[in-house]
């Protein structure tokens, strides 16, 4: 069994661009002005890979179905998350708190782990995810979700500010709308041919 590098780097690519502007990329930057950002990394990094654990192992009981039908509604899925993404919100978050500091490497850790864990249940990043695994080889799959979700943690709280000033979100959410779109017509072509 080899590892498949495109579904990797899809997986990584496709998961990045759709977390990019999603709230946890804000909250993060959030979290990183009243804590200490590796302690915040650390509690969010472990919301994503029991996140990761569980859109696999779904992702994985849907690889039992006939594959033209799961071909079909990872087309669907990729479609709505194109849709979601291209769509777009009209949030104006900015990250900045003016709250009390949290200290404590316990009082951090658990904080970043429950503002993540809760707030990406069902997420289009754990759906894309879970939708992957049930396509593709759930291994390079998972590491691949996991490695571009703390990816996108850790660019939040090292570079969050720079990237919000320079970079705007809807450039952001075209992009990873498109690369959706894109893998729902390979999804469906996939189930056809």
């Amino acid at each position: 069994m080899t590892f498949n590098l495109v579904t990797f780097f899809t997986t990584f690519a496709v998961i990045f661009l759709a977390e990019l502007p999603d709230k946890t990329m804000f909250a993060s930057l959030a979290m990183g002005t009243r804590m200490r950002p590796l302690w915040v990394w650390f509690g969010t990094s472990s919301a994503f890979v029991v996140h990761v654990a569980i859109a696999v192992l779904a992702g994985s009981a849907f690889a039992l179905l006939p594959k033209p039908l799961v071909q079909v509604i990872a087309a669907v899925l990729f479609a709505f998350g194109a849709y979601t993404l291209l769509k777009g919100g009209d949030d104006d978050e900015d990250g900045e708190s003016s709250g009390p500091r949290v200290l404590g490497l316990w009082a951090t850790y658990t904080t970043a782990f429950m503002v993540v864990f809760i707030g990406e249940w069902g997420d289009l990043t754990q759906l894309t995810t879970a939708n992957l695994a049930a396509t593709r080889e759930p291994l390079p799959v998972a590491l691949g979700a996991l490695l571009a979700l703390v990816s996108v943690s850790a660019l939040a709280l090292v570079a969050g500010r720079f990237i919000a000033e320079r970079v705007p979100l809807k450039v952001v959410q075209r992009i990873g709308g498109l690369v959706m779109i894109v893998l729902a017509v390979w999804s469906l072509s996939e189930a056809v041919l």
